[in-house]
């Protein structure tokens, strides 16, 4: 199976794992790497300076001016090749990795009253205007982004049983979001990181550490005291790469 479509990355855990692996063996890569940043800016000033200098008004401060705007592309160049660099490191030493298990034939959704169903549909809420309303509907997706990092999905198998799939959401690629996955026959690659219940996705249980939320108290409870609740628990995966393949 090949890789056709990669849709989300979380490079950072990727390049944790290939330090990891390479037992700190990387360290000069990475300096070459850090020179090599240094010599593509200094280019890229270079030639917007030499571009832009028969201009009559083309100045000192012009000059700085074309020098630092070209030195941004080539940082965001240079920032996307490193980027790309990661990803084939990572699949090329796929094998090495210890603890990364291939997630396929996979569904997931967004269960109701989840943080990540709400953070599927807050960025529509900015065009609405409810003056009643006592929240700041265009907030709350700043307030979701702000509160949480990772967003959980529940995906499920052919063979029915689930799992929860942990995302960054600063890891998607080419403009895709939470909302595209249910849409999609991905791959995941993931870390076992624990478990839980997937009732524990809920805002509510998210709001409440002891886990009992509204559940409803019986006389059994007044008498006895409450009974913790019994839940089935769900492995749980930070997904690392989620992507599509193609067999070929």
């Amino acid at each position: 199976m090949m890789l056709v479509k990669v849709v989300y990355f979380d490079e950072e855990s990727a390049s944790d794992l290939l330090d990891i692996a390479a037992g700190g063996k990387e360290i000069a890569s990475k300096e070459q790497t850090r020179e090599r940043m240094a010599e593509v800016e200094a280019e890229a000033s270079t030639k917007a300076a030499a571009r832009f200098n028969w201009l009559p008004f083309f100045g000192a401060s012009a000059q700085v001016g074309a020098a630092a705007s070209a030195s941004a592309l080539g940082r965001n160049i240079l920032n996307k090749t490193l980027s790309n660099t990661i990803l084939t490191d990572y699949l090329r030493k796929l094998d090495e990795l210890g603890g990364v298990k291939r997630l396929a034939e996979m569904r997931v959704s967004a269960p109701s009253e989840s943080a990540a169903y709400m953070k599927m549909f807050t960025p529509y809420l900015a065009m609405l205007k409810i003056d009643e309303l006592p929240v700041n509907l265009a907030e709350i997706d700043s307030a979701l982004m702000s509160a949480k990092g990772y967003y959980e999905l529940l995906g499920k198998g052919n063979d029915g049983l689930k799992s929860i799939l942990r995302f960054n959401i600063q890891a998607f690629r080419n403009n895709y979001g939470l909302a595209d996955l249910g849409r999609m026959n991905l791959v995941f690659h993931g870390i076992h990181v624990g478990q839980a219940s997937e009732e524990s996705l809920t805002m509510t249980a998210e709001m409440n550490p002891d886990g009992r939320g509204s559940e409803e108290v019986t006389g059994l409870d007044v008498v006895d005291g409450p009974r913790p609740p019994v839940r089935d628990v769900l492995d749980v995966y930070d997904v690392v790469l989620a992507g599509v393949e193609h067999a070929g």
